[in-house]
């Protein structure tokens, strides 16, 4: 789930010193959380709070209590000066906490029993005044804990300001169409400078701009929304919500062109194979409104240039690879219910050329911060160029290539080549984790980059017959590994090392956590993966793999989706408990490959409509999203 380059390097650059005195010099307010409360910081989820133990200095500490879905990041944005170099400090106990600043640098510490400093250094921008800094926990680690948190350097031209802008005047919709609004407002006023405007859409987030002025896209046709403005100065101090704006975009036509409309069922699933009971149009109906949901809450356009991307606010950065990949197939599978789903695809897929791997330019470089700019060396996430060439085959053959902006074909070979080139290990056959990889490096793999029915597709696309005996590899190590380490259960874990001579599951941590040779935050999507290759190829080897997983989880959960945990060791045994969608979702998959377990397929798929989507989650709610697609009989073939 975590970039791969991102996360090595990240882990290289964290400092981890023993226990000391904190910091004098500070622009942080409320940095040792004395006053008692949260003032100055903002938590997600309310998932923080001020207690009086475990504390470093004084008699407070933040607590974070990180879940399943929610990481509990904690941030205050802070006036600063431009071209300057500031340092971030802070004492932080507890599993896998994180000190940094938004898109920039970040330090973690996989474990910390006792209080224990991180310290990170950045150089701010030519033109930035202002930087936000957060520490978090991860996910389904428990509660962190943060003290003393410091950062030293020159404060910008707003520091100690703390009177917000007046609330934008005069609020209003200047055109619409059937996926868009365009807003105009009255410019705020300020003691120092309005520097820009947040615009909401009902209350999330839906853009960011510098003038009195935007376009919110990505909307639903004939549908309702109400939005508002807030102003904000170079301290970060924001107005209250103007009036609000209440808009009902226009009927969309009948999209031109689409050859497999959502909902059409025309690429019929392998015989043995079921879908979730129950009318077949209600089941779409409850798909459409999920991605509806979905699309609002992850398609941004904040950053100009003809560019949507799928904002990840629970990845390491706003805009990862991976999420890139998922938005582009969910784009293309659902249009014919969407009239705008091709022109947010082209958006999107401007977005993925616009950022190129500073490696191999013919891929995506992996992350990119709030401005969208490329970050942490600018290198490739092989998941995300896995799934953004995949996205480029459905397009071409939903809306073919000739007809618009874009060859979807030929960029689809284009990336399709470089993967092989860049990210497929020539000894192993095997795929790498990015185009960073060597040496080392090049003996692990991550088994949910791991997709049979991907390179199938790419064998048909290019007429490459090494795809042919790629795929081969991979399902070959897929059956060793599951009967080798993994009989009774079949479950793969996050990470596979040793490639080269004898792969195996890692003891410890080789990229990522202690975790990384168990069924973890990756592998929980290896069921969905490998069994929608099951479903539409009928392949003999996945349906095996992932009968093998459905047959275990099915019985030792006793057939009630509320007892998946996230996270187990590849015997069965439970690593982390509790519950989240990105661990239960992939299991319907693998559920629908298994004509006997109707009825837990079912039980799963109303377990997936009874949980509302997470804002704040890209990772399960696109995997949940893509699960329904799935088993609704929905998803189709490149």
């Amino acid at each position: 789930m975590l970039g791969a380059a991102g996360a090595a390097l990240t882990a290289a650059a964290a400092v981890l010193v023993a226990p000391g005195s904190a910091h004098a010099a500070n622009l942080l307010l409320n940095p040792g959380f004395e006053t008692g409360s949260l003032s100055g910081w903002s938590c997600t989820g309310g998932l923080g709070s001020v207690v009086g133990s475990p504390v470093h200095g004084g008699t407070k500490a933040l607590a974070g209590a990180a879940g399943s879905s929610d990481n509990a990041k904690c941030t205050q944005t802070v006036s600063v000066q431009p071209n300057t170099a500031y340092t971030l400090s802070g004492w932080v106990r507890g599993n896998y906490v994180y000190l940094g600043v938004t898109g920039g640098s970040s330090v973690w510490t996989p474990s910390a029993a006792a209080y224990s400093k991180l310290s990170v250094s950045f150089t701010t921008g030519a033109t930035q005044t202002s930087a936000e800094i957060y520490v978090n926990g991860w996910y389904g680690q428990g509660t962190y804990y943060a003290d003393d948190i410091s950062l030293d350097g020159p404060g910008g031209p707003g520091d100690g300001d703390t009177q917000p802008p007046s609330v934008p005047a005069n609020p209003r919709s200047t055109a619409k169409t059937a996926g868009s609004v365009s807003l105009a407002w009255d410019a705020a006023t300020d003691n120092t400078a309005v520097t820009g405007y947040d615009v909401y859409r009902g209350s999330s987030l839906a853009t960011t701009v510098s003038g009195t002025s935007a376009t919110v896209g990505g909307l639903a046709a004939s549908t309702a929304y109400t939005f508002t403005v807030r102003a904000r100065d170079a301290a970060g101090n924001t107005s209250a919500a103007s009036t609000p704006v209440n808009v009902t975009t226009d009927a969309g036509p009948v999209t031109p062109g689409v050859n497999v409309p959502f909902g059409s069922h025309s690429f019929p699933y392998a015989v043995g194979t079921i879908k979730v009971s129950g009318n077949q149009a209600a089941n779409d109906a409850k798909v459409v409104a999920y991605y509806q949901q979905w699309k609002n809450a992850f398609l941004r356009s904040n950053c100009g240039n003809g560019w949507s991307a799928i904002a990840s606010p629970d990845a390491d950065h706003p805009y990862v690879a991976e999420g890139q990949g998922y938005g582009l197939t969910i784009l293309t599978t659902m249009a014919g219910a969407d009239p705008d789903a091709r022109t947010s695809f082209d958006r999107v897929l401007k977005y993925v050329l616009d950022h190129p791997s500073a490696i191999d330019p013919d891929l995506h470089a992996a992350e990119q911060n709030s401005s969208c700019q490329s970050v942490n060396g600018g290198d490739s996430a092989t998941d995300g160029d896995l799934e953004i060439a995949y996205a480029l085959l459905l397009a071409d053959k939903q809306w073919g290539s000739t007809t618009g902006t874009y060859d979807y074909k030929a960029l689809a070979v284009k990336r399709i080549n470089a993967i092989k080139r860049s990210e497929i290990v020539s000894a192993t056959g095997l795929t790498n984790l990015g185009d960073w990889s060597s040496g080392g490096y090049d003996a692990i793999s991550r088994t949910s980059d791991w997709l049979p029915g991907h390179f199938r597709a790419f064998r048909k696309a290019t007429g490459d017959a090494s795809w042919d005996t790629i795929r081969d590899k991979h399902q070959t190590l897929i059956a060793h590994l599951q009967s080798q380490y993994a009989p009774s259960t079949g479950l793969l874990p996050d990470f596979v090392e040793n490639t080269t001579t004898s792969p195996r599951p890692p003891a410890g941590q080789v990229l990522e956590s202690p975790l990384d040779g168990t069924y973890n935050w990756n592998a929980c999507r290896d069921p969905w993966r490998i069994g929608v290759d099951a479903l539409t190829s009928g392949d003999s080897r996945s349906l095996a793999a992932v009968r093998k997983m459905n047959t275990w989880i099915k019985q030792s959960t006793g057939g009630n989706p509320n007892n998946i945990q996230q996270g187990y060791r590849l015997d069965g045994t439970v690593t982390t408990s509790g519950s989240s969608v990105a661990f239960i979702a992939p299991f319907a998959v693998a559920a629908a490959t298994d004509a006997g377990s109707q009825a837990w397929l079912d039980a799963l798929w109303n377990k997936l409509n009874a949980t509302p989507l997470d804002a704040g989650s890209y990772y399960g709610s696109s995997i949940q999203l893509q699960v329904m697609i799935a088993v609704t009989g929905n998803h189709w073939l490149a």
